[in-house]
């Protein structure tokens, strides 16, 4: 290839990765639905798209180097405190007898279904064991089930897309040594030589990270640097030991990072996260470029009879057994047997190893990278479109409904908890001052421990059922700072009250982030305001609304909570409900210590919404 057809062809396939992508979150649908078929048209339409071509021999190597980048990300938002009970028995049993069934169930399915041998079979079943955090992350977002059923089916796609590349890796061996039959003590024996690699290779990759990050405290620049020269080194160095090892040393240094104690790794890494969506872009439109267009009629019907076994019977075999004598309710051991897709690290290991056997003149080989790309294919629609109804048919969807978190514990604040609670809304609030917690303990309100704040803004063992925080506290500085940090760890939204007009404050005033009732009704309004007697009320947004109000929030009808900003004005439909600062009555205008002393907010809400 010339130099001009290798430009052209990297910038086609950045273009397509990243365009797919973006097409993928307008229609809300996980990204590979999107990647794989744009991959694999670009390769049949084009001469531009081909990795094989572009890289040459050094493809293989490269996208091994690359998933261990992916699986590190995937480390990283791993914590062992959560991988307790129930939940580490499900996950070691979905692991062990998922290998041992869906690998037995595809090598049978293969022989019969497309008629290769032996060795091609046990290659195609230990490649389809493989799922991932990739593909089954983005469902989750998606759906939203309950904590319990998303840390489970996180766990078991993490830890089993290395085991599955070690397993491919010696099977491959097995066959490059003469045949698969036979020799499982050595064979045995290898998988346990190469967990030992990949444990040995992640300790040290821990220890270079502690080095780097702790002792030298290199700045998130060359921290995220650091950490993918970590990462690439020794997942190199595993690799050349041992095939595939460094999958395991990657994942087990991640998993070191986030659980360390004194590592401190930030729950949200803009630029990593940024580099690693970019990496599997890249390697699904490339992998996917790489199937030759002609192979696949062949074995497209032998392929959906073995996607709707693997959907239909294998995977939920295999939650069934695995969750036998656990606490999980019903609905959750039925949509975790509906959760299976595969993922990148089974498109990489057929890539790798189908075109190695392929050389060795292994009859049935060129079969391996069309089926695999096939049952991806299938198994991602599948589930991408099924897996919402069925998670809300089984009820393991966690409610819309939004929890808010109220910062701060001026009257002002408890006056607007007490009116959203009265709206239906389960109410969390926190604060720094004793008195002031004194004081929300007084209203009835739900009072966050004071590491709240902390663990939302730093730690991913963060509550799972705040969606929604407001920074409400009575210093405009520490809102702002405390809206950043938030912002790059909490789960939903962070929003801040607005500083003075008069630039106040050697933070607030030049700090981004979204702003509470737009800039007029600033935190000093609002406190001067409530203070003279005017209160929070919730009215039906169907009705006339009182003179002089001010709308600060819409209340769906499913119970989403969403404020008034800065940057977008909110509209309510028929049957939503709104939350509004009216003025003061007549005859109730107080001074601001009396106000203090007796909340107009006591008042019963006659407006609440039914």
């Amino acid at each position: 290839m010339t130099e001009d057809d290798i430009l052209l062809g990297l910038g086609l396939t950045v273009a397509l990765a990243v365009g797919s992508q973006i097409l993928a979150s307008r229609l809300r649908v996980p990204a590979l639905v999107v990647l794989l078929p744009v991959g694999f048209a670009a390769g049949a339409l084009t001469d531009a798209v081909r990795p094989d071509e572009l890289v040459g021999p050094d493809f293989s190597a490269l996208v091994s180097l690359a998933v261990a980048v992916i699986l590190y990300d995937a480390g990283l938002g791993l914590d062992l405190r959560r991988l307790g009970g129930s939940t580490r028995r499900v996950v070691v049993r979905l692991i062990v007898l998922g290998v041992l069934i869906t690998w037995g169930a595809c090598l049978g399915l293969a022989l019969v279904l497309f008629d290769v041998p032996l060795a091609v079979a046990a290659m195609l079943g230990v490649i389809l064991v493989i799922s991932g955090p990739t593909v089954v992350g983005p469902l989750l977002e998606y759906v939203r089930p309950a904590d319990a059923v998303r840390r489970i089916l996180i766990w078991e796609g993490s830890l089993i897309d290395p085991l599955g590349a070690v397993l491919g890796a010696l099977v491959f061996q097995s066959i490059a040594a003469g045949g698969f039959v036979g020799g499982s003590a050595y064979r045995f024996g290898g998988f346990l030589l190469s967990l030992a690699v990949g444990l040995a290779g992640g300790a040290v990759a821990a220890a270079l990270l502690w080095f780097t990050l702790r002792t030298l405290r290199l700045g998130e620049t060359l921290g995220t640097l650091a950490q993918l020269a970590v990462v690439i080194a020794v997942s190199a160095v595993c690799d050349v030991v041992r095939d595939d090892t460094g999958l395991v040393a990657a994942i087990v240094a991640g998993l070191a990072v986030a659980n360390v104690p004194g590592f401190d790794m930030p729950s949200r890494r803009p630029f990593f996260e940024t580099l690693v969506q970019l990496v599997i872009g890249l390697l699904f439109v490339s992998i996917s470029a790489t199937v030759p267009p002609s192979s696949v009629p062949p074995v497209l019907l032998p392929c959906l009879v073995l996607v709707a076994v693997l959907v239909l019977v294998v995977r939920p075999l295999v939650a069934c057994l695995s969750t036998l004598r656990t606490d999980l309710s019903p609905g959750a051991r039925a949509f975790i047997g509906w959760m299976a897709p595969r993922g990148i690290v089974a498109a990489s290991t057929a890539a790798t190893f189908s075109a190695a056997l392929v050389d060795l003149g292994l009859d049935g080989a060129d079969k391996i990278l069309p089926i695999t790309f096939l049952v991806i294919t299938g198994t991602v629609v599948c589930y991408a479109l099924t897996a919402g109804p069925v998670a809300t048919a089984l009820g393991v969807v966690v409610s819309p409904r939004t929890r808010p978190l109220l910062v701060g514990g001026d009257p002002w604040v408890i006056g607007l908890g007490r009116a959203l609670r009265s709206a239906g809304l389960d109410v969390l609030m926190w604060a720094g001052p004793e008195q002031q917690r004194h004081r929300i303990r007084e209203a009835g309100l739900a009072l966050a421990s004071g590491e709240l704040l902390a663990a939302a803004a730093v730690d991913d063992a963060r509550p799972e059922s705040v969606t929604a925080v407001f920074l409400m506290t009575g210093d405009d500085d520490f809102n702002a700072l405390a809206s950043v940090v938030m912002g790059g760890g909490a789960d939903g939204p962070v929003y801040r009250v607005g500083p003075p007009d008069d630039r106040d404050g050697a933070v607030a005033p030049y700090t981004g982030g979204t702003i509470l009732f737009g800039r007029t009704l600033t935190r000093h309004t609002l406190a001067t305001r409530h203070a003279q007697g005017a209160r929070f009320a919730v009215l039906p947004a169907s009705r006339p609304l009182p003179p002089q109000h001010d709308v600060l929030f819409v209340l769906r009808t499913d119970g989403r909570l969403e404020p008034v900003t800065d940057q977008a004005a909110v509209t309510s439909r028929d049957g939503d409900s709104v939350v509004v600062l009216v003025p003061a009555l007549p005859g109730d205008v107080r001074r601001p210590a009396e106000a203090a002393r007796h909340d107009p907010d006591e008042r019963p809400n006659h407006h609440r919404p039914v």
